[in-house]
């Protein structure tokens, strides 16, 4: 694993801002920590800052996507899977559940309880999609 430099205030603030909310306070706490983990092959196990605002911005106002898939606003995307699904959270219900998006068929499925679980569970391979 290859672990980013912690997240300036100003990058937490400036995602947030792109966003619209606040992040979840175990992913601001994480990014404080590294903003970003790339995992083997350059997976995204975390994204940075910097990319989180990024693919959410783009998810949220692709045209294309809202006339086939489900709203992305309640989610928050952090990483991927490295095949086309992405793992997000749900900010908005305040609740620390992780959840897996299938681009594919649009399903969104619970993964994890929590973002540290979903980080072991992921690297022990437990979660598999």
């Amino acid at each position: 694993m290859v672990f980013q430099p912690p997240a300036s205030e100003a990058s937490l603030l400036g995602c947030a801002t792109v966003l619209g909310h606040p992040l979840p306070a175990d992913l601001m706490a994480l990014l404080r920590e590294s903003d970003g983990i790339e995992g083997e092959y350059g997976a995204g196990l975390i994204w940075s800052t910097e990319r989180i605002a990024s693919e959410n911005h783009t998810l949220r106002r692709d045209a294309e996507l809202a006339a086939l898939c489900m709203p992305f606003d309640p989610l928050l995307f952090f990483a991927d899977a490295g095949n086309g699904d992405l793992f997000a959270l749900l900010p908005g219900l305040r609740r620390p559940d992780v959840f897996a998006w299938n681009h594919e068929d649009d399903s969104r499925t619970w993964v994890a309880p929590s973002l540290a679980t979903h980080l072991e569970w992921w690297l022990t391979g437990r979660i598999a999609l």
